[in-house]
């Protein structure tokens, strides 16, 4: 069972550490007629437009948070070549401050890392660069000793230090906790598709014992891990190592955390890249319908590629049949389970998501061709490692806590989609509409929030974030996470954005093979310099 489908990352490890230049080759600021094929006018035209507007923050620190905002980090090496770490300190509550980092009872401990200085010792030329890789519940830490730090352009690790901070409820900091791993196993299996009454109260009751195990397992931490305060972190963060303004690269809900931080604190937002954007004036639900439909989209291009071999797992019929067929092999998995040679059996619930899984990057469709292929033999096995690598379960069977944080943030952020099973029930109709083949079981996966334990803190708005310096808001146009008219919708929001877009498949852009968007991206973060509003890359 899956509680949130998209707003995560993944960089195929090839196309990231591919080499980049500062040039825009392969670029193009308009089409042949010279308008923008991104289509800059149609932005905003999406976006939430009753929504309320983010207000930003005081530009003066708040005396009481004064002790937070001038602690010193007590650097250390976190055993691997290139990298320190530190615990950095934050108020729980940003309303109940407490006295300082010392007060452990009123205060959260977070996780940091950092790249030490390339090109020469001290502090690189351009300070910091926060990068975040989504989520929600996605660890900076890991990803900025993982990934960032090897797939960055050189001229980019030369010019930053790479910063990754986890945010309150996830990985190395003090994080959200739900399920023991043997629950886990078994709340995966729950079937999201229910038939009938029984598999309807299995799936609510199902969600509830989740609910419950997160506010028992995490305690008061599981009330304060919304966006709007992890933004109020990463900004102490930003003045305990001496930025006066914070340069940024967010990818999927990355950019949601990004953009929130540039609405309440615009005049100390730096260089700034959202990646795989997020448009946040837009409700749970419409959320949730539109990310259906990007997954549609993205299984239609899979689809398109698959059905031109004579040996595609799903025939050679056309895209509309080779949706049927999935379907189809879905409906048989939800009859009788597949083996998949461990004790564990690949059920309906568990195949749906090795395909999502697959769907985040085109480098992962040979691997689902195959996955498809072995299902309809009978042997569930591939199938199921992708979806364990979806849920980032190990060979071990523990799992990471991304699945933990990821709903604890969303259920802080906004209404929840549907209040009941029967709203969920209803709005199956538009969500099959959106998509044929995901969109029963997105709709009930948009349920999760239902029976949170504690409400909402935050809603949807729109951000302007108004004397922010300029802000690359980058759209994939077949992303499946995020869909490209979210990017419009943000860019069409902020007041200093430029839209770039990447024609292409997959989800984010940003060091994932394109040397238009890479370059476009590593110029602004170097030089300074942004692309031209409307640049649109293939």
């Amino acid at each position: 069972m899956d509680q949130s489908h998209g707003l995560r990352v993944r960089h195929a490890a090839a196309a990231a550490l591919a080499a980049t230049v500062l040039v825009l080759s392969g670029c193009s600021a308009g089409g042949s007629d010279g308008t923008p094929r991104s289509d800059p006018s149609a932005r905003g035209t999406h976006a939430g437009a009753d929504a309320p507007p983010l207000k930003p923050l005081p530009e003066r620190v708040p005396d009481e948070l004064r002790p937070y905002y001038e602690q010193k980090l007590a650097w250390r090496s976190c055993g691997l070549e290139g990298f320190e770490c530190a615990s950095l300190r934050v108020p729980l509550d940003y309303d109940k401050p407490g006295t300082g980092p010392k007060d452990t009872e009123h205060t959260v401990r977070l996780a940091v890392t950092r790249t030490k200085a390339q090109g020469g010792e001290g502090r690189p030329e351009g300070g910091s660069l926060h990068v975040n890789p989504g989520g929600p519940g996605g660890s900076a830490v890991d990803y900025v000793q993982q990934s960032a730090a090897l797939a960055y352009p050189p001229q980019v690790r030369e010019h930053y230090s790479l910063v990754g901070m986890d945010p309150r409820g996830v990985g190395h900091s003090e994080s959200v906790e739900c399920l023991s791993d043997k629950e886990m196993d078994a709340y995966t299996r729950v079937d999201q598709t229910p038939d009938d009454q029984r598999e309807t109260d299995a799936l609510t009751a199902a969600y509830e014992k989740f609910a419950k195990g997160c506010e028992k397992r995490s305690g008061k931490l599981l009330g304060h891990v919304s966006t709007t305060e992890v933004a109020r972190d990463m900004d102490v963060l930003r003045a305990v190592l001496g930025d006066k303004k914070l340069n940024y690269v967010g990818a999927s809900y990355g950019t949601y955390l990004g953009a929130t931080y540039a609405g309440l604190f615009p005049h100390r937002s730096g260089r700034m890249v959202l990646d795989g954007a997020m448009d946040p004036s837009l409700s749970a639900r419409r959320v949730n319908r539109e990310q259906t439909a990007g997954f549609e989209t993205a299984f239609k291009a899979f689809a398109r590629d698959c059905v031109s071999d004579s040996g595609c797992p799903l025939g050679t019929g056309g895209v509309r049949q080779a949706g049927k067929n999935l379907s189809a092999l879905f409906e048989k998995i939800d009859r009788k389970p597949l083996d998949t040679r461990s004790s564990r059996s690949l059920t309906e619930s568990l195949a749906t998501t090795g395909v999502i899984r697959a769907m985040y990057d085109e480098g992962s469709w040979p691997a689902l061709r195959q996955a498809l292929k072995a299902a309809k033999k009978g042997d569930g096995a591939p199938l199921l490692a992708l979806s364990d690598d979806y849920y980032e379960r190990g060979a071990d069977g523990a799992y990471s806590n991304i699945m933990y944080a990821n709903p604890a943030v969303n259920c802080l952020d906004a209404p929840p989609a549907f209040a009941d099973a029967d709203a969920a029930r209803k709005a199956v109709p538009s969500f099959e509409k959106a998509s044929p083949v995901f969109g029963r079981g997105f709709a009930w996966a948009a349920l999760n929030c239902a029976e949170w334990p504690h409400k909402p803190t935050g809603e949807p708005h729109r951000i302007a974030a108004e004397g922010a310096d300029p802000i690359v808001v980058v759209g994939t146009t077949r992303d499946p996470a995020t869909p490209y008219r979210w990017a419009q919708g943000l860019a069409g929001q902020l007041s200093t954005a430029r839209l770039l877009t990447y024609d292409g498949d997959g989800h984010t852009a940003y060091m994932r093979g394109s040397d238009c968007i890479d370059g476009a991206v590593s110029t602004y973060l170097v030089r300074g310099k942004p692309p031209k509003d409307g640049t649109t890359c293939d």
